[in-house]
């Protein structure tokens, strides 16, 4: 199989475009003001990391990863703006405050993106686990509703518990028109 002379140059600017969009939605998530813009931040990072799971030859993580975290959690933040109440802004400057709190977070990531870096240089690696079976859509299916259907169906009522009690929050908030 022959391949193209700059198919390699090509496919690690797609990757950096993935990579930049993760880190870039991932700081518009944290960085922002207003709470739109942060469900639009992670979501544009989730879509990022979706992106690099496809490089990493998992299809199927990267598909989840749409579905699930862009496709229904960033969905329900949107939806639990919508049904909230807009608040009134509180009276005061705190500009000093979050410069403050910001400085704190920079150095506290600075720290611990220090750690993690010695202790993966410095630190020994377990060997890689053995295969079990292709990684196939039909093997995970098959192994989510035989070996690993009483988790499966705990996530599911968790889901559902957590969906429920949100509709309750929301409307026991909502005043009455």
């Amino acid at each position: 199989m022959t391949t193209f002379p700059g198919v390699n140059l090509i496919l690690t600017g797609i990757f950096a475009v993935f990579v930049a969009a993760t880190a870039g939605g991932a700081l518009l998530a944290v960085f922002t003001a207003r709470i739109i813009r942060g469900v639009c931040g992670l979501a544009l990072s989730c879509i990022g990391l979706a992106g690099i799971y496809y490089f990493l030859q998992s299809p199927f993580l990267a598909l989840m990863e749409i579905l699930i975290y862009v496709g229904a959690v960033c969905v329900t933040i949107v939806f639990a703006v919508m049904l909230a109440e807009p608040d009134e802004p509180a009276a005061g400057d705190r500009r000093a405050t979050t410069l403050l709190w910001g400085a704190a977070g920079v150095v506290l990531a600075a720290g611990v993106f220090a750690g993690v870096g010695w202790l993966s240089t410095q630190g020994t690696w377990p060997a890689a686990p053995v295969r079990i079976n292709d990684g196939s859509v039909e093997a995970i299916g098959l192994a989510l509703l035989t070996r690993y259907s009483v988790a499966f169906e705990l996530i599911s009522l968790v889901l559902l518990v957590a969906i429920l009690g949100a509709l309750a929050i929301a409307r026991t908030r909502r005043s009455p028109e």
